[in-house]
């Protein structure tokens, strides 16, 4: 009698919760977009030349945004790949509101990333937490080439104002426009 009335009550309780509950999502109401498989070579992907600044007027180096909104609609995850000529660096800057993670490829580098200094190589993983300093130097006599991961959007559409397509006209920042850029992607990177 008892595991009668058990299941007739786990049954209406369930009857209840079913007739309140859709069984799956409505996709037409949701506004997330959806993201594009992708599988890209090496070389592959938005191929772009940071744009001199004031006072560094060469261009800078060479990098590639893979995955991001623009390139694939990834709503939460930013991929791009970049190498550090020898003899350059990575520029002391934090990202208020992205985790980051590089992955070196190749090289040497000399990473800052909070309150540590240490010589990174080959297949070394560097964890940056949102805020958190971040600098690296090519420590090497090859070039650092690195994978870089953000956790949300933002830096790629500061590094995309702040360089030109491979193969387009590179002109260096006005002190103006980079004070303009910088203003702008303020809760992307802020540089030190």
């Amino acid at each position: 009698m008892r595991t009668t009335h058990i299941c007739t009550v786990v049954c209406a309780l369930l009857v209840c919760i079913g007739a309140s509950a859709p069984l799956a999502p409505n996709p037409q109401s949701t506004n997330i977009a959806r993201a594009t498989p992708l599988v890209l070579e090496k070389d592959e992907g938005e191929r772009r030349v940071v744009r001199g600044w004031p006072g560094h007027p060469d261009p800078g180096e060479t990098f590639i945004l893979k995955i991001d909104p623009k390139n694939s609609g990834s709503s939460h995850l930013v991929f791009m790949t970049a190498s550090i000529p020898i003899g350059k660096k990575i520029d002391t800057h934090r990202h208020p509101e992205a985790d980051e993670i590089l992955f070196l490829q190749t090289g040497t580098a000399q990473v800052h990333v909070g309150d540590s200094v240490r010589i990174a190589h080959a297949g070394a993983t560097v964890f940056i937490p949102a805020g958190t300093w971040i600098s690296a130097d090519n420590a090497g006599n090859d070039a650092v080439n690195l994978l870089a991961i953000f956790s949300s959007p933002g830096f790629e559409d500061f590094m995309r104002d702040t360089s030109a397509r491979e193969g387009e006209k590179n002109v260096p920042l006005s002190q103006a426009e980079e004070d303009a850029v910088e203003k702008k992607y303020s809760h992307a990177v802020i540089y030190q």
